[in-house]
């Protein structure tokens, strides 16, 4: 039962109790689905789809709703948690973006092909490579044949009407299929805009009504079976059902847009038409930029331009008959589109336009298409003229000089030559210093460590130079820093996507002074395991000058052993020579201080919050040391940024084996001041007080062999564990007495896990 809270002032003359307000797309989702009331929502943050589920997540600690948010391990498992709860007979959402959708994309042709509901808003961004988070539609395009329904969402107002939508339509008995919601990244996701929206549930509970599942796989005296393998004919069949259930989908979306009209006072049709009734030329357009152009066609109207505007609210089913009825009469359009095909001279959007203007033997439409806004590029007004005025051209002339282009390239400028370099790159005498060294002991066999005072190796130059753009009082690269300065030799790194990758490499510049990748959380140690084998591979067949050696390191944290881990323990199975170090700052703090799962219980993120119906994330924190461990790893450590000479002396020994014997995994506690919500001087000194009250333990793994480095009881400076809890704002509610079972299930957890690493620490064998 969801709790009653405070609601907002009705607003005289709105139709069913609405109200107005100035909110942005995101909030809109957010709203829509807490009157939806889904039951399950499985996501994973990605930006800019995440304030949805910190929004649901928000509403839900105060008792706003009853949706069950579930953090997955990443995009692909998030699609996953979504498809196997909506076999079980209920409603269920889901928000993404980008690299997110690629990765459970998978997923979308198994949800569709078994016609299952659901809702997925895509808040649409660029695809990798390179790294962009701003918004355009590659990653909308990818979903065309992937059997869901597409729904375009070109404001706040109607991100919030098209979900509710969305949800009739998807559970329709002709039509049952998932349903996307798409909407622009950041242009319309963040920007607020005045709205309105029902003052509470009921109007759209009433609207959506219950869900009567075809069938479900929670009733164990009616048995099914979900995905069989399928013969031929078969598959053939029951695609032409999914064909058949998008024909449905068309048939039946106008009555649904009209009903809700009615109860909403809003109207959406198929495809939005702006002064189209005598226009002579017209840009077609998808979302926001639609919005845009408009104002342009009214400035050119008032020239006598007879200009208009044309956008579907429908991207799947496509509505070709629409489209033609719309631009059927104009001497020449435009497509446009934030999306390329590449290759295939014009963006899918211009093919099926062009296809159904094809499909009117008499029709003489002149088209152009552009490709325009890459990267989340602004299309202002300019821009709109720009375009209409190619088109104008083409209908005086009845000739297209350019077919296919780009709009809004910066040319280069050959003057320019090859960037030149900020820094020079290391010579061999620089990363080679002879400083450090590790060796086995010929008697005991035993790994010994040399390093110098540490005043020394501060001399040595840094691999990441000064000029990054991380948070005051971030502990990511002292403690980098400080790993590098205990290995020798030339460093090849790679970085996961997290903050320490976004603030080193802003094109056009890097910090980095050494060979460097970025691939995505997800694949980061497949990617470098891959060059480690090449790198060896040529060393065999004598294609790298002799003696050459090369030290491997991937950097990973901000979640990226959650999303990551798969692709971790393959390398780690495989015993790649490489190096992975995670930093832990208990979060994913590069989206926006998400709940990772290596976020302590009882800590509060914009996923966990704390109100009168939750108190902070529910789970206990993930032993990422000891699952690398199990994996029978050569050499696996933990330490933390404020102990240099134990992170240096663990960073040789790492070095060792990866040259030697295979993979080692070292996990750093690094201080977040921001999202600690500390001051940005004093975060050394909590990460002191984890250790101190054996929340982050320092220790070894050896060949097999556990080692504690450093125990705070044997120099007496063990302290409790809601000491160090009470030093930090996202876990000072845990202080008070309310949270106090919370509090000591935190510290038994906390204290089990130090007696279990004692115990393997004075064990032979462990």
């Amino acid at each position: 039962m969801v709790a009653t809270t405070k609601k907002p002032k009705r607003t005289p003359g709105l139709p069913n109790g609405q109200t107005l307000g100035f909110k942005t797309g995101n909030e809109m989702a957010a709203m829509a689905a807490k009157h939806i009331n889904f039951h399950i929502m499985g996501y994973f943050p990605i930006t800019p789809s995440t304030e949805i589920a910190e929004y649901l997540d928000e509403m839900y600690a105060e008792g706003e709703h009853d949706i069950r948010l579930i953090a997955a391990d990443g995009e692909h498992g998030g699609a996953g948690i979504c498809y196997g709860a909506s076999t079980g007979g209920g409603r269920v959402f889901n928000a993404t973006s980008s690299q997110g959708l690629l990765y459970s994309l998978e997923q979308f042709p198994v949800q569709s092909g078994t016609r299952f509901p659901m809702v997925l808003d895509l808040v649409t961004r660029s695809i990798n490579g390179p790294l962009d988070i701003r918004g355009d539609h590659s990653d909308l395009y990818f979903t065309l044949n992937t059997g869901w329904i597409i729904l375009l969402a070109r404001d706040p107002q109607a991100v919030y009407d098209l979900n509710i939508l969305a949800v009739r339509l998807s559970e329709h008995p002709d039509v049952r299929l998932p349903v996307i919601v798409a909407y622009d990244g950041f242009f319309t996701s963040h920007q607020k805009r005045q709205v309105t929206y029902f003052e509470d549930m009921e109007p759209v509970q009433g609207f959506v009504g219950n869900y009567q599942a075809t069938h479900t796989t929670l009733d164990p005296r009616n048995p099914i079976t979900v995905g069989p393998y399928m013969n031929d004919p078969d598959l053939i069949n029951n695609k032409y059902q999914l064909n058949l259930a998008m024909e449905a989908a068309y048939r039946v979306l106008p009555d649904i847009l009209q009903e809700y009209g009615k109860l909403s006072g809003r109207t959406y049709p198929v495809v939005d038409c702006y002064k189209m009734e005598d226009a002579e030329v017209a840009l077609v357009l998808l979302n926001s930029a639609a919005e845009t152009a408009k104002d342009v066609a009214d400035q050119l109207r008032e020239q006598g331009l007879k200009v208009g505007v044309v956008s579907p609210n429908v991207l799947r089913p496509f509505p070709a008959e629409e489209i033609r009825e719309a631009i059927g009469n104009t001497k020449a359009v435009l497509i446009a589109e934030r999306a390329d095909s590449y290759g295939g001279h014009g963006n899918a959007l211009t093919h099926e336009v062009k296809s159904a203007l094809k499909d009117d033997p008499e029709n003489r439409t002149l088209c152009l298409s552009r490709i325009y806004g890459l990267g989340g590029k602004d299309f202002l007004n300019e821009d709109a003229e720009a375009l209409f005025r190619l088109a104008l051209e083409a209908a005086d002339t009845g000739k297209v000089k350019k077919l296919f282009d780009y709009h809004g390239v910066t040319p280069s400028n050959p003057s320019n030559g090859n960037a030149s370099r900020v820094l020079p790159p290391f010579t061999k005498e620089e990363m080679s210093p002879g400083l450090v060294s590790a060796a086995r002991d010929p008697e005991t066999g035993e790994l010994r460590v040399q390093t110098p005072p540490l005043w020394k190796l501060a001399t040595r130059s840094r691999i990441i130079a000064p000029g990054h753009g991380a948070c005051p009082g971030c502990g990511m690269f002292p403690a980098i820093d400080q790993l590098f300065k205990g290995m020798e030799g030339d460093i090849v790194v790679l970085y996961q996507t997290g903050c320490a990758m976004v603030v080193t490499t802003g094109y056009p510049f890097s910090s980095h002074r050494v060979n460097y990748i970025h691939n995505l959380f997800q694949n980061g140690a497949a990617t470098l395991s891959g060059l480690v084998e090449m790198f060896h591979e040529k060393q065999r067949r004598g294609e790298l000058p002799e003696g050459e050696d090369i030290t491997f390191v991937m950097v990973t944290g901000d979640g990226g052993m959650d999303i990551g881990m798969g692709s971790a323990i393959g390398a780690a199975l495989r015993n790649h020579k490489m190096i992975i170090l995670e930093y832990d700052n208990q979060g994913y703090m590069n989206t926006g201080s998400q709940l990772s799962y290596s976020t302590p219980i009882g800590h509060m993120t914009s996923t966990s919050h704390v109100g009168t119906a939750q108190g902070g994330k529910a789970s206990h924190h993930k032993d990422t040391l000891q699952i690398m461990a199990a994996c029978h790893l050569p050499y696996v450590f933990s330490s933390v940024e404020g102990y240099a000479d134990d992170l240096v002396k663990k960073a040789a020994k790492a070095q060792w084996y990866a040259r030697n014997e295979g993979l080692a995994y070292g996990k750093v506690l690094i201080s977040c001041p921001l999202n600690w919500r500390v001051a940005d001087e004093v975060g050394t000194d909590i990460v002191q007080e984890a250790v101190d009250c054996n929340f982050f333990p320092l220790y070894e793994i050896e060949q097999g062999r556990t080692k504690i480095t450093y125990d705070p009881e044997a120099v007496g400076r063990k302290i409790p564990v809601g000491q160090w809890l009470g030093k930090m704002g996202k876990t000072r509610h845990m202080t008070r007495p309310e949270y106090k079972a919370q509090i000591e299930a935190f510290e038994t957890e906390v204290e089990r896990r130090w007696r279990r690493l004692k115990a393997m620490h004075e064990h032979p064998d462990l």
